[in-house]
């Protein structure tokens, strides 16, 4: 298993800094492997949260390829949907989590946020009562340009929300990201409103594994780890929890002195 170039904490978050992204992966992998075999070995099956998205990629294709997992025990939920498309919309988590997952694996189960549902509030609710049926072991993470983390950014976030999945409006800055990173061709494209789960329902995970890589989350990591925590960079709630790893590649740890 690759070691990391260095290790700290932050309040109570530990990270961790790798060489590179295959170093962080493979670590990463290696990690999830054990993890979830000693979880469904110790209560039978287990549930994780995955997260869509660039820097969830290489993370998910060598799970899927070489994570020794016993994969029918295990239940699966996501981060996010955008609000107005379908599950079969290039675009959509749900077909993102179908192809790099569900369709690699015999999984006990996946279940799907839909954005296509014409009744938001009652999807939410429908998704808390799914998540609240067993605990969540392991919840995997990103972080937005923003500090976002899902579609919790900063002008919805709410570290102590009542919600577990609501609907919100997502800001320009993060619908940019979407076409930035690939997703959309322009911005008008990008839905303004999505479902997320909240910052406390991620938080409630057994252990909670966020990963950054590459030089354009060097900034936003330093303000995550140097800042006021504060919803104003909504990344920052995770120093709060011990149960929760930032995984680093060089690039993404560059801004950190």
């Amino acid at each position: 298993m690759p070691t990391p170039l260095r290790t700290f904490q932050v309040d109570a978050l530990q990270v961790e800094v790798y060489r590179d992204e295959a170093d962080l992966v493979s670590h990463l992998v290696q990690y999830t492997q054990s993890y979830l075999s000693a979880t469904i070995d110790r209560q039978g099956s287990a549930a994780a949260i995955l997260a869509s998205g660039a820097s969830q990629i290489r993370l998910l294709k060598d799970l899927t390829t070489f994570g020794e997992i016993d994969w029918g025990r295990l239940t699966l939920f996501h981060l996010d949907e955008y609000l107005g498309i379908g599950g079969t919309h290039p675009a959509s988590f749900q077909l993102f989590m179908r192809e790099m997952v569900a369709q690699k694996v015999a999984l006990r189960q996946f279940h799907y946020l839909a954005g296509d549902t014409l009744e938001p509030i009652a999807e939410c609710d429908r998704y808390d009562r799914l998540l609240s049926a067993q605990p969540i072991d392991l919840c995997f993470l990103g972080i937005g340009e923003t500090g976002h983390i899902a579609f919790n950014d900063p002008e919805v976030a709410d570290f102590n929300d009542r919600y577990p999945v609501k609907l919100v409006k997502l800001a320009d800055k993060s619908r940019q990201q979407q076409v930035n990173t690939g997703f959309f061709d322009r911005i008008e494209a990008v839905p303004q409103y999505a479902l997320t789960l909240t910052l406390p329902t991620i938080c409630k995970a057994r252990q909670i594994c966020c990963l950054a890589m590459g030089t354009r989350k060097a900034n936003i990591v330093k303000t995550m780890l140097t800042g006021e925590i504060a919803p104003t960079c909504p990344a920052t709630l995770l120093r709060k929890y011990p149960t929760a790893t930032l995984y680093l590649d060089e690039a993404a740890a560059s801004a950190i002195v």
